[in-house]
């Protein structure tokens, strides 16, 4: 438990409800939320998985290894997890190739000096990793070869989009494709420019859409990051957004997508000018994106990364239609317990009494909105939802944002057995506790905010 936090003064709070529609307002939300993103539950009996494997901000000899399950919240699993036996290593880019193995390619130098190689490592478990070469890139006149980013074709091909310098201008950035020629990434096609995307452009990072492939670069002039299209991984590419097209601002690089479960897709960016990691989400095939945020936890940390995302087995384990009460990981004898209409984090033990023991007693169902989250209904029939951010208790009306507030999506939490409840209509939100009560917040990406966000199932007070 920690410090209550500020209170907003009168003005503000009337300040932000005058800009807000009147849809907002009988939401009883606050601004910056509003949306369609839906958080999405991953197959049962299963869970997500996003590992980043990031050279650091204070070290660029090593990497740690971080993990989440909602693409947020990352959580250090190994530090110093690989230390190439010789170089650098920065920019690492990070996969799952067919034969079970996560392959890691990276920058093999630091930045001020000539860099003709880039690495490779192999790992298990994303944990050990094991230095496999360094590959000389065949570029003629290569004076750096940079920022290496995995890209696996819808033909199962395995390529590497690397950004190259030559002698003449050692600052002036092309992409070249790089293709496997055998199933173990140890033989590379010759190099070849993408078309269309040319000089000037560095840490190009390609996505494929059906027959469509969407690559986000930098342009080192600007220092922004542009989009193109194109049929042919080759290219040529079409450049069609410049500029701070999608609100990011500049001094940008290093862009890196990966797919959510509710469909959308998220881009994480170094801003290197601020010294912050940035991750921004669009829902309308890269047209729009949500104003950029800093990754909890590993921002001012973490440089220059990409995502692997898996389906592993594990995950949640909570029975539906059954009753169950809900203990704090970190306060162990306080429990969820319906006070006057809210949720709070009380005492309670084999002496409370009845009714008290009732209050901390709730039936888990299917989500009202998605039968693969959660809902949890106390003893007068009444639902868990939340409101202006307060977890409260409140009769089902039937509406469609009743059920949405009342849809929690089951993540792990940090001891064996234990969940953390992410709001459905809010992703990245989660029931944490606060001053004994309950609140969905976005996690700051301390253990302290995953332990007060994690409770464990257990027999029913009543």
């Amino acid at each position: 438990m920690t410090t209550r936090r500020p209170t907003p003064s009168r003005r503000s709070l009337l300040r932000a409800m005058a800009a807000l529609p009147a849809s907002a307002l009988v939401l009883g939300e606050m601004p910056g939320l509003l949306g369609t993103a839906l958080a999405a539950a991953p197959p049962g009996g299963s869970a997500t998985r996003y590992t980043i494997v990031p050279f650091l901000n204070s070290d660029d000899g090593t990497v740690n290894v971080y993990q989440a399950d909602d693409a947020t919240d990352f959580r250090l699993v190994r530090s110093a997890a690989y230390t190439p036996p010789a170089n650098r290593i920065r920019d690492a880019s990070v996969i799952k190739h067919t034969n079970g193995y996560y392959y890691l390619t990276y920058t093999t130098h630091t930045w001020q000096d000539p860099s003709t190689t880039i690495g490779f490592a192999r790992s298990s478990d994303r944990l050990t990793w094991t230095f496999l070469y360094d590959y000389p890139v065949p570029v003629a006149n290569l004076s750096r070869a940079w920022a290496p980013e995995w890209f696996v074709d819808s033909d199962g091909s395995v390529n590497i989009i690397v950004s190259c310098s030559t002698t003449d201008d050692e600052w002036m950035f092309t992409p070249y494709l790089l293709k496997a020629t055998n199933p173990g990434l140890t033989a590379w096609s010759s190099p070849v420019a993408l078309s269309g995307i040319g000089e000037n452009h560095i840490d190009t990072f390609i996505v494929k859409l059906g027959s469509t492939y969407h690559a986000f670069t930098k342009n080192e002039t600007t220092k922004y990051i542009e989009y193109a299209t194109a049929t042919r991984l080759a290219g040529p590419y079409t450049i069609s957004r410049t500029g701070n097209w999608a609100g990011w601002g500049s001094y940008r690089e290093g862009p890196a997508l990966v797919q959510l479960d509710n469909g959308g897709w998220r881009i994480f960016f170094d801003g290197y000018g601020d010294g912050s990691y940035y991750y921004s989400d669009s829902y309308d095939t890269f047209t729009t994106w949500s104003a950029p945020k800093a990754l909890p936890g590993v921002s001012g940390t973490a440089r220059h990364f990409t995502v692997v995302k898996e389906t592993v087995t594990g995950g949640v384990n909570l029975p539906k239609n059954v009753t169950r009460s809900f203990r704090s990981v970190n306060y162990t004898t306080r429990h969820w317990q319906a006070q006057s209409s809210l949720l709070n984090l009380s005492v309670v033990t084999a002496s409370s009494t009845t009714a008290e023991k009732q209050a901390a007693t709730f039936t888990v169902v299917p989500g009202l909105a998605d039968a693969n989250g959660y809902s949890f209904r106390d003893a007068s029939g009444n639902y868990l939802r939340h409101y202006s951010f307060r977890a409260r208790f409140d009769p089902n009306d039937g509406t469609p944002t009743f059920a949405k507030d009342a849809t929690f999506i089951a993540r792990t939490g940090t001891t064996s057995g234990s969940a953390r409840f992410e709001s459905y209509n809010y992703p990245g939100y989660y029931l944490r506790h606060y001053d004994y009560q309950l609140r969905v917040e976005q996690p700051d990406g301390t253990e302290l905010f995953r332990q007060d966000s994690s409770f464990l199932p257990v027999t029913a007070w009543a």
